[in-house]
């Protein structure tokens, strides 16, 4: 159990890292502390769920990475070079950087703007100024790899919530990132689609992408990653482990508030088990 002998990830010096944390915190503009002291090294190809109860900073974590927000204190190194504000605004070290991570937001209606699928897809290339040869080649083979053929004419807002996730996920992929990061991606989807999408994480993951998941959904996460990041509700890491071992511990669930103990009442007799509670989750109570 990891609330007796935690079992700490750390990328092998051989590994090549993608991105990693040096003692990094952030706080939002009007003093709100999300992140604290966070180390973390996040090496090519690695499969990472971040779980964590509401506000305890995860889709914060996910913008850092992403550089839409810089450390308020610590460093953020990706690809090899340091990336803080003085990076950003050097067009040519931002577009390096950009076109190697793309972000899939929880809601996909904040990230479809397009009038079309295509255009929606076609988007990222012609920011990369890609010829309109290969931005047509590359929207067809997306398109095709994500069953949306169908779809590439059609306006995003009149498409399902598991379509516009598959158009989102195909207008990040369609730049062909390195890393692709991901907010909640099971959330709201009928069992089908979450279904795929779980196998599609599991194809890029053995295509060699780094992927780093957001969620609530610990039976989904084993199925997602392999290497699970734990934060407290104060924003540190409370543990760095494999997904299984940090899934096992109900202990550290309990502690950082993923799970607590459903009592139950059968005449006299009280009982109680581990119950999770994600976003999507209700229930009631009988006195």
């Amino acid at each position: 159990m990891l609330s007796s002998s935690p079992t700490i990830h750390r990328p092998c010096a051989e590994e090549i890292l993608d991105l990693a944390l040096q003692d990094v915190s952030f706080a939002y503009p009007d003093g709100t502390k999300v992140l604290r002291n966070v180390d973390l090294g996040i090496a090519r190809g690695e499969s990472i769920a971040l779980l964590g109860a509401n506000g305890s900073g995860k889709s914060t974590l996910l913008k850092l990475l992403d550089g839409l927000v810089v450390p308020t204190s610590g460093q953020m190194h990706a690809f090899g070079g340091i990336i803080s504000n003085h990076e950003l605004r050097d067009e040519r070290l931002a577009a390096a950087f950009r076109r190697r991570i793309g972000f899939v937001f929880q809601n996909s209606d904040a990230q479809l703007f397009s009038s079309t699928v295509r255009e929606e897809i076609a988007f990222g290339p012609l920011q990369l100024a890609l010829p309109t040869h290969e931005i047509d080649v590359r929207i067809a083979e997306i398109a095709a790899m994500l069953a949306i053929t169908n779809l590439l004419d059609r306006p995003p807002y009149r498409l399902s919530g598991g379509e516009k996730r598959k158009v989102a996920i195909a207008s990040v992929l369609v730049s062909n990132p390195t890393v692709v990061l991901l907010d909640e991606p099971t959330s709201g989807l009928d069992p089908r689609s979450r279904q795929w999408l779980i196998e599609t994480l599991v194809a890029l993951s053995n295509a060699g992408k780094t992927i780093i998941v957001a969620t609530h959904d610990l039976e989904a996460a084993p199925r997602m990653a392999k290497r699970a990041i734990v934060l407290a509700e104060d924003g540190s890491i409370a543990a760095d482990a494999s997904v299984d071992a940090a899934l096992a511990d109900h202990g550290l669930l309990a502690r950082v508030n993923l799970i607590h103990d459903h009592v139950h009442w059968h005449g006299s007799v009280c009982h109680s088990h581990p119950h999770h509670h994600g976003p999507d989750h209700e229930h009631t109570h009988q006195p």
